[in-house]
């Protein structure tokens, strides 16, 4: 049976949950096309959560990884679509560490570009009712840092393709005296199941406009 490898990450910055994890291990052990998800938690911490993730893919052996992450003020799904050389924390990871103005990996090129039909992933998620954009920026903390590191892990191994995925808020977790944009958690599971399964069926990228101005 072939492997999807889904991955999510701890809660940060002061939050008691996550929704790339929430989703991802609702996600655990389903069935998507010819593939079987399989999911990894990470530490939201530079370093051990390319560690992880090293691992994993070493055990698992995927035909298709998408990393999931938090973005706070987003109100939609985020496909990514480059991934840079660069860690510069605006605040520490969850292990105490905050990088400023080093690559994750030296010696290693400025940017990956995501391997997954990153267009027809939105457009599917458009056309079933999702709000959804291509990102061009996944920032500089750790989910920048796992991506480029996926990409980096993958750069030989053409048979595997992989990229990120950043969702919004939990509506629990946009409350407060300045709300945020948020997604209900059955919202985001039908998204990223429905993300999944356009990157496993589609072999060519459309050919749309998918920039921004700015």
């Amino acid at each position: 049976m072939k492997k999807i490898l889904l991955t999510g990450f701890d809660a940060f910055g002061g939050e008691t949950l996550n929704p790339s994890w929430e989703v991802a291990q609702a996600l655990h052990g389903e069935r998507i096309g010819p593939a079987t998800v399989q999911v990894l938690r990470l530490p939201c911490a530079f370093g051990l959560a390319l560690e992880a993730l090293q691992d994993a893919l070493a055990t698992q052996r995927p035909v298709l990884v998408l990393a999931l992450g938090q973005a706070a003020g987003r109100g939609e799904f985020s496909i990514e679509r480059v991934a840079v050389n660069l860690d510069d924390a605006r605040i520490e990871d969850n292990a105490g560490a905050q990088p400023i103005d080093e690559p994750v990996v030296r010696g290693a090129p400025a940017a990956y570009f995501s391997t997954l039909p990153v267009k027809a992933m939105v457009e599917a998620l458009r056309q079933a009712g999702l709000p959804a954009s291509v990102s061009p920026s996944a920032g500089s903390y750790v989910c920048n840092h796992v991506f480029f590191g996926l990409m980096h892990a993958l750069r030989r191994r053409r048979a595997c393709r992989a990229g990120f995925m950043h969702l919004p808020l939990l509506p629990e977790q946009a409350v407060g005296s300045t709300p945020q944009p948020s997604l209900p958690l059955a919202t985001q599971i039908q998204g990223v199941r429905l993300a999944l399964a356009t990157a496993l069926a589609t072999v060519v990228d459309l050919r749309v406009s998918g920039g921004t101005e700015a």
